[in-house]
Formats: C-alpha cells, structure tokens, sequence
C-alpha cells in the first residue's frame, strides 16, 4: 500500500517523453501522467504534489496551510465538486444548486466501497457508518454541522436515503422513514434571511437495526421549536412552511371549510401573501408533497382534517383585535375572526374571550378576576397560538414515533442505531434574542463535542498510552461552554432565578450576569447602564445579544384556564393533546403503548402516595424553557458520547445564497472557527483508529504470518509485522493505527478470506468426490447383489411354473379337449421385471411443477417487492390474511364502494383475485401499456398488471391507513385507484418510461372473475347485465367471444362462481397460453 506523497511514474511514459521535458509536460497536461495511491489514480505535477483541486482528502498533503486548504476547497467548489476529505471528516461545500451525484447508479457505487477507490461523498460517510454499526455491533452517529444555510437539513435526507439503500430497504416501513424528513420540514423549517429552508427546530433521527443490519424503526427526538415565530417573523423572513402550504395547495371550498380567508390580510403571516404570488406553484408542490407524506408515514384521515382544522382556527385567532386602553379590553368583532377561531377549536366564544382578557388568580381560595390591557390581551392571544401549534407540532413527532417504532416483540438488547443529528446552524442576525443565545449554544456543544473527540480525547489518550504526542493546538470552547451551563452560577441558571422573581426585569438579569462574568473576556456588557445588549465571543465569532424578552420567554407563561379550557374541546385532536403532559425536555408525553405490569406498579404507587401526608400538595418545579433545553442537551449528549462519531462540515460559500459564488473570506472564517486545518494536521499525524488488542486481536489474527493465541501487545505486533504496513505504534492496551490502515487492513483480510474459500472449496470438492466414489463403488455392490438375487428368483419361478403345468397335465379331472401347451406355454411367460437401478447415485428428485395458480401471487419479479408484516395485524376481523375467503371479506366491507363507478359499475381495467400468470394470459397480445388491476390474495391490497415489449410487469398496490392509494417503492400518493390510473396514463410509472394506455377487460361477460366479490348474488347478476363490453379487446371479434373462448366453447361456470376461465380444476394442468 503506497504511503500519501509516493509517486510511481510508469516507464512507458517515460520512454514515450524521450527524455524531452516539454514533451513530458505535454503528457502531464493530458493527464496521462497519473498517481497511484492504494487503488485510486490521480493527477500528478512534477515534484509530487497533485494539481490544485485534484487532493481528495486534505490530510495526504505534506505542507498545508490556511491559504492552500481555502485554494483546495475553492477549485473544487468551481468545478462542483462539493465534497473533500480531511482524513476521515468529510468537507462539504453548499452548492445552492441541484447536482446529478444523487442518482440511482451513484448509491450503487458507494456501497462497501473503500474510500480510496470513490471520489468523497455524503453516501460514503453513511456507508462507513453502517457497515462500522454492522462490523462493531456498536452505535454510531452522524454529526452534521455547519452554519445556517450550508446544508446540514439536505446532506442529512442523503444520508438516511443512502442508509436505507444499504439495508435493501424496499418495505413500507423504510419508505416511511424516507417521507419523515418532509414531513417534519413542513412543520419546523422556514425561510430565513440566511437560508431558504431553515430547521427552526433540531432533530436527532435515530435509526433502529438488528444485529443483522436490517431496519427495524426509527426514532424522532425535537429540540427547541421556534415557537415565536407562529407570531411575528422579522422583516425578509416567513412564517413555518405549511401556513403557504395550506393557502397554495387548498381549493376554494377547502379554504372556506377552514376559513382562512385573504391570505394578505392574516396578522400571523407579518410580511404578507407575497410568495403566495411569486412562488404559487413550488408552494402548492409543498403542499401535494406534505399529503403524501403524511399518508405514506400513517397518518389517518381524520388525523389529518383536525390538524388542518387547528391550524385554521390558529390563523383565525391571530386576526382577532381588540379594543380598550391599557387598563381593559374586550374583542372588537365577536361575530368574526373570534367566532371562526372558536368553531375551529371547539370551544366556547365567550370562554375563548375571556380567556384572553381577563385574568384569573387564586388567593385564600378565592378566585380573583382582573382586566387585561389591550396589549396583554394580545400577548395572552399570541400565547394561546404558541402552545397550541408547540404542542401540535410535538404530537406529529409522537406520532411518527408511534407509527415508526420497532414490533413489540424485538427485544432492546437486538437493537442497534445509527443517530443523525440536523441541529439549527451558528446564527448572527441584526436582532439576536432568546432563541439565538439557545441555538448558539447548542452549536457550541456541538463544538466541544468534536474537540473532545478530534482533539482533546486523542491527544489525552495518546500520553495515556505511552504514545508522543503530536504538538497539536487548537481552541478550546469550554469556558464559554461553562458560562451557559454551570451551576448554581451559569447564564442559564441566573435566567432561571430571575424567571421565578415576578418583579425581575430583563435589565436586572442582565446586571447579575455582568456582575458574575463581567472579568471574563468573552463576554462585554453595552457602554450604556440602561441597555439590554451585551455581547459573547463564540467559537464562530462575535454575536450581540438583547436581554428584551428573554425573561418572559424563558417563562413561556400561558394566561390562565388555557389548558383546562383546551382539554374539554370538541376538536379530538386539540382535546387529546392538551391531556397530554411535558417531560423535562421541554417534548410532549401522551399515552402510548406501555407494559401493563409497569402501569400497574405505576398506579399503585400513587395509590400509596394519595395515602401519605400532606399528598395532593404539588413540591414540583415548574421547568422553564431554558432549563428543559439544557436538559434535552444533555441527554443527547448523553447519547453521542456512548456511539461511534462521524462527522460531516457543512461550508456555506456565500451570504448571499448564490450558486456558483465562492467568498473566500466568509468561507475562511468558517474554516477558522471549525478548526479545519488542526484538524487537517491531527488527522495527517495522528492516529484515528485505536482499538483495543482484544478488539485488533479478534478482527485481524487470520494475518498473522506466525502462530498466536493471545490477544496481547506481542501479538498484535506480530500481526502487524506481517502485513508491511509501516508507521503504526503499539501502547499499553491499544494499537495505534492511521485511518488508511483500516482500509490496507481490510484489503489483506478479503484477500485472506477469499484465499480461505479457495482452498476450502477445493477441499470440499476432493471429499465430495472421494465420498461419491465410496458411494458409487457400494451402488455396485448393491446391484450386483440384487441383480443375483432377481436371477435367483427367475430361476425359481420358472422352476416353479413348469411344476404347475405338469401338474396340471396329470390332472385327471381336467377337460377332454384341454391343452395344455396352450395353456400358459413356460417360454411365453414374462419374466419379472427388475427394479430400476439407476447408473449414478440416487438424488432427491425435483419438487413437481405447481399445475395450480393459487398461489402465483407470491412469485414475484423484480418489480414487485414484498411487505413484512409488523406487530399484530390490525385486519383480524377479515380472517387470517393470505387467505382468499380473508381477501374477499375484505374487500366486501372496505373497498367494494370505492371501486365502482357512479352507475354503480366496476371500471373496465378492474378484475378479481387472479394469480399473476392469469393476468399475463389475459395481456397476451395486446398493445403495449395494456393494463389492469386485481385483488391481491395473499395480502389486503391490489396488483397492477401491464403489457411492455417483450413481457408483463407487476406492482404492488397499497392502501394507507388514510384510505390512498401508493404504488409500493413510488413516492406519490393517490385518492383513489381511478386516480392512480389517470395519472400514469399521463406520467410514466418508471425510470423506463413506462405508460398505461388502455384497459383490459373481462375475457368473458358470462364469467366475471370478480363474481364472488360481490357481496351478494343479485348484486353480481345485477352488475353483470351493467358490464359494458371490453371494446379494446372484443371489439374486433365476431360474436363478442375472444379466441379462447370459441376454442374451448361454453362450460358452465365453476361452483364458486368467481374463478377465471383460464384456471382449469384444482389439480389439473394450468391451460396453455394463447
């Protein structure tokens, strides 16, 4: 394996250069010149250094500096080639536009690909991921990081697009935890001034696996949802994504079912209806995309209609004012916006008013009712719309989490994950507030995490290991870290205090924090006394922060009887949620599936403490926003550090969101404050990969050119000495390899076990011979043995017979005229017939060909993909499933009215339960796109059939729990089967450009194959005299009968009335083909 900076230069180019320098430099620029690395090639210039932006991964340079990293990053950028190593981190530089590297034939390239073979990419951080999960049986997680805008939310749908790829993931559940990402998006993200589809929320997705790398579920944690912005957005920003979404997708009676009215006289949207205008169709794309999501993840149809009702009621309620002074107030238009909001709630119009100015307060018992302002009536009002769309959006996440997560029956201790985490970028607006100080520090936790894994830990453990350490310097961010979090004196915990004084102001929190922090150097509180600002130096810069607000956020108070007003609403949803109670975290906790012995103990515990003293006295504190997120950091920090990390840097080239636009500044302060070129020269020096001798041991022995036998120092170094991989160091209890060793490594152990499989064959191969010699040799002996023995035996009963008829001579009794010569003649007689004895050994004989299409259903072809099932099946009631009696249950009491027409007919393409052969025989010679669709017998679902070139193709189609329709492995959804057709008739169904053209019919009017589908027989006569003819397959036939049909003439139907013609009596051969 080639060392990074060797250079081989192939004798045939020197030959061919004739020692001409020029020359030679013609055939550099040609590129024929290349270098040979491992087994990639790459460009080489005269003294060994590749050309600028040819270096894949930046730790292979010899000399690197900050101006040679930011020229490296810049060629590559101009040339789109957006991703670059630095060891075993991955660059990746924000396009801002699309590029074709996400294709099919691309996942297909990155899997089980060493690194040094394929250019780097976001498919090869998850490759190293899985197969790291699958190799260790260890958790991993993905750390994408970066600024606001560089592309953290899409290089994280990459990677768990490319995850389930890996994992053959072609089954409902994995195209489920495909559409989550949109979904969530259309809920949490907004446009920003810094980035179009900005995350207002972070999300660590964590996907679950067996021990076998099969997808077993997936899990959603949220953290700190920007509520405030339902409200009011600063100037150049939106509202979240679905409040466009529902004006652009929604018709007109839709709109007025939920009564949005103007979209450019709604309060919450604060910048107008503008991109309702300019941006009308990617709008309304949103929107179809969020239905197919919502019913590709599960998501009922009443689920859905009561979120979109809450959301109507929500934008309703923004609209209502109010009238008054500073001292009381009261709705200036009962009958408008206000009574929309109370329909769409559920609730009462007066209870809602007065909810909002009025406030209620308990004191001795006595209830104590004061006059709000206008302006707290209006925060009272934007207060209602935050916890209502915080709590709605916290139970789309539970309920993805339900509808995602592993059966029952798969035990925790088989589970393993792989974590991604899409957290909110560094953010640096004019105004920076409460939400900026919490999204700064994430990012710094963040930061210290990858110092504590790429820097601090490594540095540490080499001392620890006897190792030198490499001189490695680097910024450590855990003063400022401290300053948010450290108790009893941190930032959080003085806001915390303040938040409980109901006489502390904004500004006196801010003179605590200055007078505990004001010596420290990154923190500076504003010249003026009387200002809120005070400004914190960041791992990623300086950010001046304004104090205003940050107590009543940190608070997040609601006005009182919200809650109790809530839970008794007529809307199920808004009444559900509102039971619901919040976790520590900040997340919402409803009632889900739990272990009945644990609700038991559960309950008996409060039983108990009912009984104690002084019980129905509430000690709890109530949590404060900024201390339910520092405790969700916490515990997700909780779960990084106990997974393996990768990790992926997200660049943002530009402010300006522009494609094709490089700002070496912008892009060099990133780089500065990320620490990208110390981490260049630790992961170039220092060693990556330490696993234990136990673990190196266990995973490389079969190297080892000597015998061992214990996992120890000693016996590592054997190994190692054997492979010729060089500068690797042994410690007390590790070994110390560079990241490329992995792959060297891995190379020698595919050729040791493809080694191990040659001889084994031929080893197998020589004893499956000698043992068919043995038995072929007793094969002999055997028949030589029976064939003496059958002789034997001729020879009696020849014996045998010529006694009878000499017997039978002497028989005086016989007749007269009785011969007996021509009675049974000794050399007429047969003699007994031997036994087949086969010239080889016996072998089992093939299994029969099936002469039945019952279950032809389950042959499928490339195009058909099969379901698993998951937990309990939930269609009990129909009978066991794969069944036909279950299949014809079913579909008599769920589907028989969807699939007719409005005369009461069935659609011509529609057939019964015929297996897939059956199909094909009905598509057999007709056009091309010929199509039909069936009732699936070995599931609850249908089967569209269609005629290309040379054969038939299947898909699978599947109902949603919402009543759609999906073609299996497809991402759109439709609202019925008539839809689905219509639209393939216009859109292809596949990469090959495939169409529906026309139906295909019933082969015969007097024997419907979908008779018995019927759920009774008068129905099935009846509809039987409505059947129109199939014009596209009869028309041309005298007589109305097809071909078949006249070969074989009239039978009368079989007993079931519901089979096909061209399924012969169970037993028999299956008809031939026409």
């Amino acid at each position: 394996s080639a060392q990074p900076g060797v250079v081989f230069l192939p004798t045939s180019l020197i030959d061919a250069s004739n020692g001409d320098f020029n020359r030679f430099a013609t055939f550099l620029r040609a590129g024929t010149l290349r270098k040979t690395c491992g087994s990639s090639s790459k460009m080489v210039s005269l003294m060994g250094r590749p050309p600028i932006g040819e270096v894949e991964d930046l730790a292979t340079l010899a000399q690197l500096d900050e101006k040679s990293l930011l020229k490296e990053l810049k060629v590559r950028y101009g040339k789109d080639t957006i991703y670059t190593y630095v060891g075993d981190i991955l660059v990746a530089v924000n396009p801002f536009k699309r590029l074709p590297i996400y294709e099919k034939k691309h996942t297909t390239v990155y899997k089980r690909a060493h690194k040094s073979q394929v250019p780097p990419h976001i498919y090869a951080i998850a490759d190293a991921s899985y197969h790291s999960m699958i190799d260790t049986q260890r958790n991993q997680c993905c750390v994408v990081s970066g600024e606001s805008g560089a592309g953290k939310t899409e290089s994280a749908k990459y990677m768990i697009s490319q995850l389930i790829e890996l994992c053959l993931g072609k089954s409902a559940l994995e195209q489920k935890i495909i559409q989550v990402n949109p979904l969530l998006e259309s809920f949490g993200n907004a446009q920003t001034v810094m980035n179009d589809n900005s995350s207002r929320f972070g999300k660590y997705i964590q996907l679950k696996f067996n021990r076998q790398g099969q997808v077993m579920g997936a899990k959603i944690s949220e953290y700190l949802l920007e509520k405030s912005r339902v409200v009011r957005q600063a100037q150049g920003e939106r509202n979240f994504h679905i409040f466009y979404y529902l004006f652009a997708g929604l018709d007109n009676e839709e709109q007025q079912k939920y009564r949005l009215g103007n979209p450019d006289n709604q309060r919450y949207l604060s910048n107008g209806a503008s991109p309702l205008r300019r941006h009308k169709q990617e709008l309304s794309d949103g929107y179809e995309a969020l239905q197919t999501a919502m019913d590709i993840v599960g998501f009922l149809a009443d689920e859905q209609e009561n979120l979109f009702v809450a959301l109507g009621g929500l934008l309703n309620l923004g609209n209502v004012e109010f009238d008054g002074d500073a001292d009381s107030s009261m709705v200036s238009d009962p009958d408008g916006p206000l009574k929309h909001a109370s329909v769409l709630f559920g609730l009462d119009p007066m209870q809602l008013a007065d909810t909002m100015t009025v406030s209620v307060t308990v004191t001795r018992g006595e209830q104590i009712k004061r006059n709000l302002g206008v302006q707290r009536a209006s925060d009272a009002r934007d207060a209602i719309a935050k916890i209502v769309y915080g709590r709605l959006f916290s139970w789309i996440v539970n309920r993805v989490n339900t509808l995602l997560a592993p059966e029952a029956k798969v035990s925790s201790t088989e589970i393993i994950e792989i974590g991604i985490l899409d957290i909110f970028g560094f953010e640096n607006f004019d105004q920076n507030s409460f939400e900026q100080a919490c999204i700064n520090l994430a990012n710094e936790q963040l930061q210290f995490f990858f110092n504590e894994h790429i820097f601090k830990m490594e540095l540490e453990e080499y001392k620890k290991e006897g190792i030198d350490a490499t001189n490695i310097t680097y910024v450590d961010n855990k003063p400022i870290l401290e300053f948010f979090m450290k108790k009893p004196i941190g930032f959080l915990a003085l806001l915390d205090e303040e938040s409980h004084f109901p006489q502390a102001s904004d500004l006196s929190f801010l003179e605590k924090t200055d007078k505990n922090f004001k010596k420290m150097p990154f923190f500076a509180r504003a010249r003026d006394t009387r200002s809120t600002l005070f400004t914190l130096s960041h791992y990623a810069g300086k950010v001046e922060y304004d104090t205003h607000g940050f107590l009543e956020k940190n608070r997040d108070t609601l006005p009182s009887g919200v809650v109790e007003m809530l839970q008794i609403s007529k809307n199920g949803l808004l009444s559900h949620i509102f039971k619901g109670t919040i976790t520590r975290t900040g997340t919402l906790a409803l009632q889900s599936r739990r272990d009945k012995t644990a609700r038991k103990t559960r309950m008996a515990s409060r039983a108990v403490f009912k009984k104690a003293p002084g019980a129905g006295k509430s000690t709890r504190k109530v949590m404060t926003v900024g201390g339910q997120f520092k405790s969700s950091l916490e515990i997700l920090m909780e779960k990084m550090n106990a997974a393996s990390p990768h990790f992926v840097r997200c660049i943002k080239p530009n402010k300006q969101k522009s494609a094709n636009l490089f700002e070496d500044d912008y892009v060099t302060a990133q780089l500065s404050y990320c620490g990208m070129l110390e981490t260049t020269r630790i992961r170039r020096e220092g060693y990556a990969m330490r696993p234990t001798f136990e673990e190196f041991f266990t995973r490389y022995k079969t190297l080892a050119k000597k015998k061992v036998t214990v996992p120890n120092g000693a016996s590592c170094r054997v190994i190692l000495e054997g492979t010729g991989i060089k500068n690797w160091h042994i410690g007390k209890t590790k070994v110390f390899l560079k990241y490329w060793h992995v792959e060297t490594l891995t190379d020698l152990l595919e050729k040791v076990h493809k080694a191990a499989m040659c001889l084994q064959k031929i080893v197998r191969g020589f004893l499956a011979k000698r043992r068919f010699r043995r038995l072929l040799a007793e094969a002999a002996k055997q028949r030589a043995v029976l064939e003496e023995f059958l002789d034997t035996v001729a020879r009696n009963m020849t014996r045998a017979t010529q006694r009878i008829q000499k017997m039978a001579a002497d028989d005086k009794s016989n007749p007269k005229n009785f011969d007996v010569a021509k009675a049974a003649p000794v050399e007429d007689l047969p003699p007994p017939p031997l036994p087949a004895t086969p010239s080889t050994i016996d072998l089992p004989p093939p299994p029969p060909e099936d002469s039945s299409d019952e279950d032809d259903e389950d042959e499928l072809d490339e195009h058909e993909e099969v379901i698993p099932k998951r937990g309990p099946n939930q269609n009990k009631r129909f009978g066991r499933q794969g069944t036909k009696a279950a299949s014809v249950r079913w579909f008599q009491e769920t589907q028989v009215n969807q699939l007719t027409t409005a005369t009461g007919q069935f659609h011509e393409w529609f057939h019964g339960i015929i297996s897939r052969r059956n199909a094909e025989q009905l598509l057999t010679d007709k056009p091309m796109g010929c199509f039909l669709i069936r009732v699936s017998e070995s599931r609850f679902g249908y089967s569209l059939s269609f005629r290309v070139a040379d054969r038939c193709k299947h898909y699978m189609i599947d109902q949603t729990p919402s009543g759609k329709f999906i073609i299996v492995g497809e991402p759109k959804v439709h609202k019925s089967l008539a839809a689905l057709v219509s639209y393939h008739q216009k859109n292809p169904i596949n990469e090959q450009g495939d169409l529906l053209t026309v139906p295909c019919g019933q082969e015969s009017e007097e024997e419907l194959d979908y008779a018995d589908l019927m759920a009774t027989s008068q129905a099935a006569k009846a509809l039987q005299h409505q059947l129109p003819r199939d014009t596209s397959s009869r028309s041309s036939r005298p007589g109305g009968q097809s071909p078949r049909m006249k070969q074989r003439g009239s039978r009368a139907p079989p007993p079931s009335g519901g089979a096909s013609r061209m399924k012969g009596p169970r037993g028999a051969p299956p008809l031939p083909p026409r």
